[in-house]
């Protein structure tokens, strides 16, 4: 696979529209370069662009758009409430997948550093990863004294730029490249003053005067957008991860209520990862004791608890990175209808095979297992059991999401696998790069159908339930539902014992199989249980 990597250039200019466009058609138009985000901001006077592409692409597009803001952007007339230094004030590289960020850094940053300085002859710094020493790991030190102060700090031995001229361009100013981590731009909004907001920011920021509740990872200032008039407290998070953006909005509500401010909601600037706002669900989940499980559930959940929606529509297909680059798509096989994934499954071809039947199996059986549990929650008759099917539903919910991708997972790692059997096995050195990657390819073919197994005996606590206390109407769908797994189990097993004939290495082999007869035997057996539960259920009311 080739790499990934998201380029967010911030140019100064956030007003003139030609000027927006024309940079965004020039990254639009660069091959292999797929424009996610622009995102102008009048009051800052500065527009974030996001793209993604290979490590050559994200180069190109990035230079493309520079050569546009040399042309358009005359920083000597820049006005702006964000801190900036250059036309292009900051082009930040962040590695999504295929790629360490020390590979980054030589492929992308220093590349674009270099060939952006001997192109345009400007000025141009290195921070954050890509930083040569430590006074300019921060890019507030780079920026310190913005564009104004440039001229003075420039000359000086110790702010010589990393590439370019150390003297001021005028109409340029001078540009800070780097790569980081995936950084959240994150605003709370307030019912306040610039002031205020700043006060709030000073108080949480991770070198601010917050005593124990500054927040680690969180760089924040306040400012004033005449355009809405709304202060914000400025946020951005380096590591979401550490402080995702719900700590800083309710660090940040806390604050205003002391000072008697409202706050209004919040904004995500540019693109979100996923995992920030199910995590944000989480957490209002488990505050408010409620209920809801699924993905879209949960976004919807947390883009109002946060009130993402505040100044503009927050819509997750455009704002969420996942959704943008296709990275939560779904495989063929899921993405097939019933019919086609059995004629796929009866078709002259080793694959789909019994591996991805087995992942269908165990789905289908765990998403009966959550319609039964639906079917006996929420309803006045079954008031008694919601607490008991809350539960249930969620363990089986959550392990269809499981299951689905197994259906393709398992297809692709035996295609992985037979490619490896076609490579070159002439020389010796031919014969140990073919073994290693079927080796390689046995493992991951082995782990698949093992997945598969886990997830199913996952199931069976949350279908016992269902089956002791559910919908009785309903009983035959759980007696599918546990033969849907048992299938799964079972099919996963025989798969993972194919595959494992051909490892090299006796112990590995001898422990995988072990450990696939114990989920084997898990599964049969809670599968018995349950049946005879049912049973015993089905003569009670007979």
């Amino acid at each position: 696979m080739s790499a990934i990597v998201e380029c967010v250039p911030n140019f100064s200019e956030g007003r003139n529209q030609e000027t927006i466009d024309a940079i965004a058609d020039a990254i639009r138009q660069t091959n292999d370069c797929h424009l996610l985000d622009v995102d102008p901001g009048p009051s800052t006077n500065r527009t974030v662009y996001t793209f993604v592409g290979n490590r050559e692409s994200v180069v190109e597009g990035a230079l493309n758009a520079a050569r546009i803001a040399k042309e358009r952007i005359d920083m000597t007339k820049h006005k702006g409430a964000h801190p900036r230094m250059g036309a292009l004030d900051v082009c930040p590289f962040i590695p999504i997948s295929g790629m360490t960020p020390e590979e980054c850094v030589d492929a992308c940053a220093v590349e674009f550093a270099r060939r952006l300085a001997a192109e345009l002859i400007v000025p141009v710094y290195l921070y954050d990863r890509a930083a040569k020493c430590d006074a300019r790991r921060e890019l507030a030190n780079i920026r310190e004294g913005e564009y104004e102060g440039l001229a003075e700090k420039i000359v000086k031995p110790e702010w010589k730029p990393d590439y370019g001229p150390a003297q001021l361009v005028g109409r340029w100013g001078a540009s800070v490249v780097g790569v980081r981590k995936f950084l959240i731009a994150y605003n709370v909004n307030l019912l306040g003053t610039k002031e205020q907001a700043h006060r709030i920011a000073l108080a949480i920021r991770t070198s601010g005067r917050g005593g124990a509740n500054k927040l680690k990872c969180c760089k924040a200032l306040g400012w004033y957008l005449d355009e809405v008039e709304l202060a914000q407290v400025s946020i951005n998070l380096t590591d979401f991860e550490v402080t995702p953006p719900h700590v800083a909005f309710e660090e940040c509500s806390r604050r205003a209520k002391e000072l008697n401010l409202g706050v209004v909601g919040s904004e995500i600037v540019g693109l979100v990862p996923l995992a920030a706002l199910l995590v944000a669900a989480d957490y209002y989940i488990k505050k408010e004791n409620l209920f809801v499980i699924g993905e879209k559930r949960k976004i919807r959940l947390a883009v109002e608890r946060l009130g993402l929606d505040s100044i503009s529509k927050f819509i997750p297909e455009k704002k969420i990175i996942e959704y943008m680059i296709g990275l939560n798509e779904d495989g063929p096989l899921v993405s097939m209808s019933v019919r086609q994934f059995i004629e796929s499954l009866s078709s002259r071809t080793s694959t789909p095979g019994g591996g991805s039947a087995s992942a269908a199996f165990a789905a289908m059986g765990a998403a009966l297992g959550t319609m039964v549990g639906w079917m006996s929650f929420g309803n006045k008759k079954f008031a008694p059991l919601d607490a008991i099917m809350r539960t249930a539903i969620e363990p089986l919910h959550s392990n269809v999401q499981k299951l689905l991708p197994l259906i393709d997972a398992d297809t692709n790692a035996f295609d992985d696998y037979m490619a490896a059997r076609k490579l070159p096995n002439e020389t010796s050195e031919e014969q140990a790069k073919r073994d290693k990657a079927m080796q390689a390819g046995l493992l991951t073919a082995i782990r698949i159908p093992m997945s598969v197994m886990h997830a199913v005996n996952d199931c069976w606590p949350a279908l016992q339930t269902i089956a002791e206390k559910g919908n009785f109407k309903c009983i035959s769908d759980v007696q599918v539902g546990a033969k849907g797994l048992e299938a799964g189990v079972f099919g996963a097993y025989h798969n993972v014992m194919v595959n494992c004939s051909e490892l090299s290495d006796d112990a590995l082999r001898a422990k995988v199989e072990q450990d696939a007869k114990d989920a084997l035997n898990v599964g049969l057996t809670r599968s018995r249980a349950i049946f005879d539960l049912v049973e015993k259920r089905v003569s009670d009311v007979i």
